[in-house]
């Protein structure tokens, strides 16, 4: 199986991930977030700072990742599974990762976001997860490395 394959193949059918996160206190919490990744690797979202998750990253940056096609009957189910290291975007990387995502966005019929949405007086701020760890769901429901 390649798995490297199996993963970009995944990401290219699902447009959301669920995030788990767990505060300072290690109370988990999951949220399904809307999300852009040029390299499987990298993962960007925008979510409101007040949120639980996002209070979560502020609190502990280390967080799951999960992204699945639940569209597929259950003998076809493909995951991608991430370890991952997250945290708020600012300067140079913010501007870099909106443009990323406001791509990404843009490409599936949605709006355009620009720096001044996720800074400032925005509604939103850009959140980036860096993949620690990446494995996808092999035959008989194994989880088998990815790279």
């Amino acid at each position: 199986m390649d798995t490297e394959a199996t993963a970009r193949e995944i990401l290219a059918a699902n447009r959301y991930m669920v995030l788990g996160t767990a505060g300072a206190d290690g109370v988990p919490w999951v949220s399904p977030v809307w999300f852009a990744s040029e390299d499987g690797e990298t993962f960007l979202w925008i979510s409101k700072p007040g949120t639980r998750h996002s209070r979560n990253i502020a609190a502990r940056p280390e967080v799951a990742i999960v992204v699945f096609d639940s569209s597929v009957h259950s003998d076809d189910a493909a995951a991608l599974y991430l370890s991952a290291v997250a945290a708020e975007l600012d300067g140079a990387e913010r501007d870099e990762a909106v443009a990323v995502y406001s791509r990404a966005s843009e490409a599936q019929g949605l709006g355009r976001f620009t720096t001044e949405d996720v800074s400032g007086d925005g509604r939103w701020r850009m959140y980036r997860a860096t993949a620690t760890e990446r494995s996808v769901l092999g035959p008989g429901d194994e989880r088998l490395p990815v790279g």
